[in-house]
């Protein structure tokens, strides 16, 4: 898994390099050290996409488990809302028919 680099952080490698070049330093040294830092480069700029894809990783857990929760309120809430319909739907032809032989048994008794 030998893979170069992108021209672009080697020429950045390479400014750095010659940026702390020191007097009397050979072409030769000033490449190994340019090399070193495109390593380091190359490392570092992995590493930020490990850490980016584990972030996106936390990211899409916790929607995940923000719409399960949102989901399960609503199951809840329907469920309710059913139970309520059929209270009140086993509820009020009770009602009216005790209503209607109370009001039969006064009207009989007056």
């Amino acid at each position: 898994m030998n893979q170069t680099a992108s021209k672009e952080t080697q020429q950045d490698a390479l400014k750095v390099a010659k940026s702390i070049q020191k007097p009397g330093q050979t072409k030769e040294q000033t490449k190994l050290i340019a090399q070193g830092i495109e390593k380091g480069i190359s490392e570092y700029k992995k590493q930020q996409k490990i850490k980016a894809r584990e972030r996106d990783k936390q990211r899409k857990q916790q929607l995940k488990a923000k719409n399960t929760t949102e989901e399960n309120n609503e199951k809840s809430v329907n469920e309710s809302t059913e139970l309520n319909k059929v209270t009140s739907k086993v509820l009020i032809p009770w009602l009216l028919l005790i209503t209607s032989w109370v009001l039969f048994a006064f009207y009989i008794l007056n």
